[in-house]
């Protein structure tokens, strides 16, 4: 019995000395594991790389994109980097659509009009002639008068972009080297201006002028251009056309410029939904920015700017321009059912704040 129980308890010890190695190879492997050894299986993240050009040169996208495009590189952590270029840095703005379904470029910021959108609405982009009165009219219409639904039909029509987001940037006013203090003063003015806003003004003996946008400023200095209606005074200041004009004309013909986003439809396609998520709240983003820069801006420059002075043409004079321009809206709608569509919808709002009154319109 001694020598059983001997044998019994032998058996015993080397069945725990194979459950004990075999619990430290267990262990061994999933220490190889967590520390990356030859176990474990890993697939390496790469970067998605996207190329994005704004029609804006540096000195304006510090404010109309810059901000955002580097809070959205900061989120996306690693999995997504946009690098941002200037007007005309990789391709002239007006290939910009041409660029994007080639995938030249993987997203646009600029108005439809400026990079010859092959779609009816963009004629509607930058600065649609009395469309807009202020800012805030611009995402209204998108968002609660149905174009946003219109923009997104149109472009769902063509191939390899898609349209992403509407908004609103500073009305559309003359800077000049000479002053404009009446509709005479206009005649012959070589202006430099957005291609629907240069088609309007013609009207009036403006001289449309396309010229790159970095150009711009040496093109007043040598006597090539007269003046700019490009922008509100708050770009005036900030590119850098304060310096090289002297007059400043109050009357707009837009309240505000509608500038869209676009992307190459794979690129975009090819986000995984929270990256897409995470880049329209970047676009929200610079919404909501260029709101508060434009409208304090414009205010301030006007009455604490010292670089330019204000002239005004009479507005019994001034009601010539605007009445031209609802002349102008049914031109533009009689060219396709769709833009009728949208004038109708600009003749709908614009009775409805004329009608609501103060603070929306005025006199």
């Amino acid at each position: 019995m001694g020598t059983a129980a001997v044998a019994t308890g032998a058996a015993l010890s080397g069945c725990e000395s194979d459950d004990t190695a075999k619990e430290l190879e267990a262990a061994k492997a999933k220490i190889a594991e967590l520390q990356g050894g030859p176990s474990v299986k890993t697939s390496k993240k790469t970067t998605i790389k996207w190329r994005l050009q704004t029609y804006a040169g540096a000195a304006l996208a510090a404010h109309v994109i810059k901000p955002s495009i580097d809070a959205f590189n900061k989120v996306a952590n690693g999995e997504m980097k946009i690098d941002l270029y200037y007007a005309d840095q990789l391709v002239p703005t007006g290939e910009l659509f041409r660029a994007m379904v080639k995938g030249t470029i993987d997203a646009v910021q600029s108005d439809d009009d400026s990079i010859a959108a092959p779609v009816d609405v963009s004629v509607f982009g930058g600065y649609f002639p009395f469309a807009t009165r202020y800012s805030l009219d611009v995402p209204v219409l998108f968002n609660q008068y149905g174009l946003k639904e219109i923009w997104e039909e149109a472009y769902g029509e063509v191939e390899g972009v898609t349209w992403l987001s509407a908004g609103a940037w500073d009305p559309c006013h003359f800077n000049t080297v000479k002053p404009i203090r009446s509709l005479a003063d206009l005649k012959g003015k070589r202006v430099f201006t957005f291609p629907t806003a240069g088609k309007f003004l013609s009207r009036f003996g403006v001289v449309p002028v396309t010229l790159p946008w970095e150009d711009i400023e040496v093109a007043v200095q040598t006597g090539e251009l007269d003046g700019i209606a490009w922008s509100g005074i708050t770009e005036d200041y900030t590119v850098g056309w304060a310096d090289v004009t002297n007059y400043f004309l109050t009357n707009n013909i837009s309240g505000a410029w509608c500038g869209s986003y676009f992307a190459n439809s794979d690129a975009w396609e090819g986000l995984p939904g929270h990256l897409q998520e995470l880049f329209r709240l970047c676009m929200d983003s610079s919404h909501y920015y260029r709101q508060h820069w434009y409208w304090g801006g414009e205010a301030h420059l006007r009455t604490k700017g010292t670089k330019l002075k204000l002239t005004s043409i009479p507005d019994a004079e001034w009601k010539t321009v605007e009445d031209e321009a609802y002349k102008f809206w049914d031109e533009i709608a009689a060219k396709s059912e769709r833009s009728a569509k949208v004038v109708k919808i600009f003749k709908e709002y614009a009775a409805v704040m004329d009608k609501a009154g103060r603070p929306y319109r005025y006199g």
